[in-house]
């Protein structure tokens, strides 16, 4: 169309409305944000950020020429009061479930832009709003192979607490999480119907097994290293410590029924500088081939439900989503409401004699 014949209202008429879809930007794509030199991406550290390092940010450096700064531990109280003095040093940070919760309630956190993030692949009961799922994990039972042998280890949490069928010194952790679910279901509790939980029944079964273990555990490597040094020969533990010993060849397997699945979780802190390239991070992190990366490094599987096809089938059996039927998973909200309680009721039981 030519403007030049045009009469003055048209011309008005049709500047404006380009104007108009000039102003819509998003709905007809925007330009990229300024790129930065770094951003900063708060983990666990240890070999969780080795295999990230490996599976995500070596090819986020690649992609977009933006260095990432990795920083440790996680820490809820850092990122409140980061959040709340303005000064936000993280782009994303992982997240404990409970603390997640509460950081969402509170406003910390920034909302995942789902236009940036595809996780059309993940189960529903993950894609929230405000919370990354970044990879499952399950607290399962790890013992020494040339003690058990041939199947004849513990199968369920009941035979776990059989200590004259199945004797020997074992490790659990020091938190109520898993041990207080593990317990009734000893009790004969269904595993759908442990929430919400009872203490009283929860801390009596608990009494039963408490001479039982020598070593209450207190640090994620802790079990694993436990049974390596055949220190206890029955331990409680996250499948991804006891994957990382059982393919160096140690004496030691992996029974997961009853085991108790958790989500790691990233989350992009309120006022962090780079939004939309913590944004970027998410999405490089919800590749399926690149959560295989990871998988296969830590035996945490991501829940892009497509990552599974780039496992390699000797890995597959040590990862959990090749079993959540067989498990229960932790309720954060249960216990952002009354982990304080837990917390209480089992430090003063720790005090009990056994």
């Amino acid at each position: 169309m030519d403007t030049r014949k045009l009469n003055r209202r048209q011309a008005v008429s049709l500047l404006g409305g380009a104007a108009a879809l000039g102003a819509a930007g998003p709905a007809f794509g925007q330009a990229e944000p300024a790129k930065p030199a770094q951003i900063v991406v708060n983990h666990s550290g240890g070999s969780m950020g080795t295999a990230m390092r490996k599976a995500f940010f070596a090819g986020f450096e690649k992609k977009y020429g933006i260095r990432v700064v990795e920083t440790s531990p996680a820490d809820f109280g850092k990122l409140r009061a980061m959040v709340e003095s303005g000064n936000v040093e993280w782009d994303i940070t992982e997240i404990g479930g409970q603390d997640a919760i509460r950081a969402t309630k509170l406003g910390l956190v920034e909302k995942i832009d789902g236009k940036i993030v595809d996780r059309s692949k993940y189960p529903e009961k993950v894609r929230t709003d405000f919370v990354f799922a970044s990879s499952v994990y399950t607290t399962i039972i790890g013992y020494r192979t040339d003690v058990f042998k041939n199947g004849t280890q513990p199968k369920s949490w009941a035979d776990w607490w059989d200590v004259k069928k199945f004797p020997g010194a074992r490790s659990m952790r020091n938190h109520p999480t898993d041990n207080l679910e593990f317990a009734l279901i000893a009790d004969g509790v269904p595993m759908d119907k442990i929430y919400p939980i009872d203490f009283d029944r929860a801390f009596k079964k608990l009494d039963q097994i408490k001479p039982a273990v020598t070593v209450w555990w207190s640090t994620g490597q802790q079990p694993a290293q436990l049974l390596l040094d055949k220190e206890v020969v029955l331990a409680t533990g996250w499948n991804g410590r006891f994957y990382d010993i059982i393919k160096k060849g140690a004496p030691v397997a992996i029974e997961w029924n009853e085991g108790a699945l958790k989500q790691g979780s990233f989350v992009i802190p309120k006022g962090a500088k780079n939004p939309y390239w913590a944004n970027k991070m998410l999405a490089e992190m919800s590749v399926p081939q690149q959560q295989a990366v990871y998988a296969t490094e830590l035996g945490y599987p991501g829940l892009n439900l497509e990552s599974l096809k780039y496992v390699d089938d000797k890995v597959k059996p040590y990862l959990p989503t090749q079993y959540i039927d067989k498990q229960f998973w932790i309720d954060d909200a249960w216990y952002a409401e009354n982990g304080t309680k837990a917390i209480e009721l089992w430090n003063a039981w720790m005090l009990k004699k056994a």
